[in-house]
């Protein structure tokens, strides 16, 4: 795959998540053994850990939902190459059970098989994220 198909990939993956597509749409932008991780505190939410399949995006997507408030979410930039992408960015959400903050530079880093995500990579504070969603 070129650098810009997987780039017009991660705008539409971004593009899904930012305008509130269903998780089944989401997911389908992905393999089905899609290798999902977003280390940290396994135990904080339920989408942080490492996972496997493309029911982790879709479970991800419907928690989120439910479980956090979306404050703001900014892309400061998205590069691509034939093996990956990487989304730079910052998150500002509010965990509904605790009403805590989370303020986080993050970045992700996607890489394909057969025009789809194969795997994801999250980093983020994940010290703030677990502070933020203990009660």
């Amino acid at each position: 795959m070129t650098s810009q198909t997987n780039l017009r990939l991660t705008e539409q993956f971004l593009h899904k998540l930012g305008t509130g597509a269903s998780a089944e749409e989401i997911a389908a932008l992905c393999v089905p053994d899609l290798d999902w991780n977003i280390p940290g505190d396994s135990g904080a939410l339920p989408w942080i850990g490492h996972k496997t399949g493309s029911s982790a995006i879709a479970d991800f997507v419907r928690d989120t939902q439910t479980m956090i408030q979306r404050e703001s979410l900014e892309i400061h930039e998205v590069l691509a190459s034939e093996q990956r992408a990487i989304i730079l960015g910052h998150l500002r959400s509010r965990i509904t059970a605790t009403t805590r903050l989370i303020d986080s530079p993050f970045a992700i880093v996607l890489t394909f098989s057969g025009g789809r995500i194969a795997t994801f990579l999250m980093l983020e504070d994940s010290f703030a994220t677990s502070n933020a969603a203990r009660r």
